[in-house]
């Protein structure tokens, strides 16, 4: 906007507007500190009132900035009507003249300002003459880019007929419209590639419709199809957005997918050691037995018994709910582990994988021995000689998968895994040296016998001490016999506790006869479990050779064979009382 209040339309000037219609100055100077023309607040300039307007295209003086630049060009050495020089064609008149930036106010202006005057160019107001002050030109607001067009005199106005008021919806100006919502095919330049001027370059008349309006209808159209892509992509984007917090929310807070009911059909599931619920419930939804882990969880979060589920072998229905699921492997007839208790000989546990695994009896005990030296026994275990059996206190009492369709060699490689895994947690060779054996193998011996003879596990520790000292050959007591019950049970395969009378067994021939033999027998007399293991590595330090155990409570040790043989006296007394 100007300084004289012109809007961005092409309506007329306001009445207030110095030079608006024949009013003229009204007798009055610019205001104080505000010059229309950009002059100096310091220094008011008086303008001259016209005495007569003969035509009211006469009467206004219009200075024609793009005549003054011409006249200016073709004259750079000389200002225009300066010193008293008159145009061609115009009669000179008695007004203010400008003598070096100083207006003259000796003289009057002329009665009226008519073509003769004027001549060709009744716009012009100052006869081509730049206002000045003290001889510097004054700045011509309209001769810039970015300025609005010069005014127009009333009679030019008037030939064109008035803007109406704008609707609401009329389109902005456009400085203050974006290219993208406006519709107009405008380059980065600011003109459009249809050849018409937008923006600044409508201005200043660089393009073919500078001066008219671009049609409603196809800006419309433009607008219209603007509106909808945006809206378009807006309700795509929440659209999308909405989709992933539907599924945030579900997987945060909705219940998992489900099934309903106890399921059909059956499926092996084998759980593997450790595994927790999360794992537990992928490896159901793997099997097709829950539809999705977090139904088995939230399930199990609910059971507190569901933190009892072990590793092992299951037989679960297919398309189970949650709840069915833990349900069933919660029950000991859904699980297919074949459980191996602590101290149990070989013959026990292939008998046991045989019917498991539905195969004639004798099947896994071959296998055993035809595939020994394939199942993974370390270097140390013993080979050859008078070992009854290769894998005796190899197959490592646990809980095992085993399902029918299984090899037997399969979970006797897993038997003697977990062995390995267990046994190898100590360095055998360093305590074997310690404890004065010859090789790991004598230790799993020992323990295989603390497992047999110790009837309580609290006894452990000292029934490991009793092996030890009766081991020494120099001992008063046995002379470096072992003299076990559990050893000569083992050869003839039997668990009874009356074997007979000692001179009769020393009689029996056979290496792991402890009362014939001196020493260890050689190998393992079963399978025992990690707490015999541990006590066989730290026995108990004490000066026992016997031990009796007269209840779960009292197990009585003793250094001689009389002390031995009150303690067993006391046992018998038990025995009776019980009977």
């Amino acid at each position: 906007m100007t300084d004289y209040g012109r809007g961005p339309g092409s309506e007329p000037w306001h009445p207030d507007d110095p030079l608006y219609g024949d009013q003229g100055w009204n007798g009055q100077q610019a205001g104080s500190g505000h010059d229309p023309y950009g002059g100096h607040p310091q220094q008011q300039q008086q303008y001259p009132q016209p005495q007569h307007a003969q035509h009211p295209e006469q009467a206004y003086g219009v200075q024609d900035p793009y005549q003054q630049q011409y006249a200016q060009h073709q004259h750079p050495q000389q200002a225009p009507y300066a010193s008293g020089q008159q145009h061609p064609g115009h009669q000179q008149h008695a007004g203010p003249q400008s003598y070096d930036g100083q207006w003259d106010a000796g003289h009057q202006p002329a009665v009226g300002y008519g073509p003769e005057t004027y001549g060709a160019n009744p716009a012009d107001a100052y006869a081509g003459q730049a206002p000045s002050y003290q001889g510097q030109p004054e700045a011509d607001y309209y001769a810039t880019a970015d300025a609005y067009p010069p005014p127009e005199p009333p009679a030019r106005r008037s030939a064109e007929p008035e803007a109406k008021a704008a609707p609401w919806d009329a389109e902005a100006p456009d400085e203050e419209r974006h290219p993208f919502f406006g519709g107009d095919d405008a380059d980065d330049d600011g003109v459009r590639r249809d050849g018409e001027a937008t923006g600044r370059a409508a201005r200043r008349g660089g393009g073919a419709g500078s001066g008219e309006r671009r049609g409603k209808g196809k800006k419309k159209s433009r607008n219209g199809c603007a509106c909808l892509v945006v809206s378009l992509v807006l309700a795509s984007g929440l659209g999308g957005v909405s989709y992933f917090a539907y599924q945030f929310w579900q997987g945060q807070f909705g219940a998992a997918p489900d099934y309903a009911g106890a399921g059909s059909g059956s499926v092996v599931v084998e759980i593997p050691k450790d595994a927790g619920l999360a794992e537990i419930g992928s490896i159901l939804k793997k099997h097709g037995v829950v539809k999705s882990s977090g139904a088995f969880v939230a399930a199990a979060d609910s059971n507190p018994r569901a933190k009892t589920i072990q590793a092992g072998v299951y037989v679960l229905a297919k398309e189970m709910s949650g709840a069915n699921a833990v349900k069933s492997m919660l029950d000991p007839k859904s699980s297919s582990n074949l459980i191996i208790p602590e101290g149990k000989r070989n013959t026990y546990i292939y008998a046991a994988i045989d019917k498991r695994l539905e195969l004639k009896a004798g099947t896994t005990q071959q296998v055993a021995k035809d595939q020994a030296k394939n199942l993974g026994l370390p270097s140390w275990a013993g080979k050859g000689g008078d070992i009854k059996d290769p894998l005796e206190g190899f197959l490592f009492p646990a809980a095992y998968p085993v399902a029918k369709g299984m090899k037997p060699e399969a979970v006797l490689k897993k038997m003697v895994a977990r062995a390995n895994e267990e046994f190898g947690k100590a360095d055998l060779e360093k305590e074997a040296q310690r404890l004065g054996l010859k090789s790991p193998m004598e230790i799993l011996t020992v323990a295989s016998l603390v497992q047999a003879e110790g009837k309580y596990k609290k006894d452990f520790d000292k029934v490991a001490r009793v092996v030890y000292n009766r081991l020494q050959p120099d001992n008063t007591e046995t002379v470096g016999r072992l003299e076990f019950d559990s050893t000569v049970n083992y050869f003839q395969n039997k668990s009874r506790l009356d074997i007979g009378s000692v001179d009769k067994l020393r009689q029996l021939p056979d290496p792991y006869n402890t009362y014939r033999i001196k020493g260890l027998p050689p190998g393992p007399i079963g399978n025992p479990g990690m707490e015999a293991f541990n006590s066989a590595v730290k026995p108990e330090d004490g000066p026992w050779y016997y031990f009796v155990s007269i209840d779960e409570d009292d197990t009585r040790f003793a250094e001689t064979n009389d002390e031995h043989e009150a303690n067993r006296q006391k046992y018998l007394e038990k025995q009776k009382a019980g009977q």
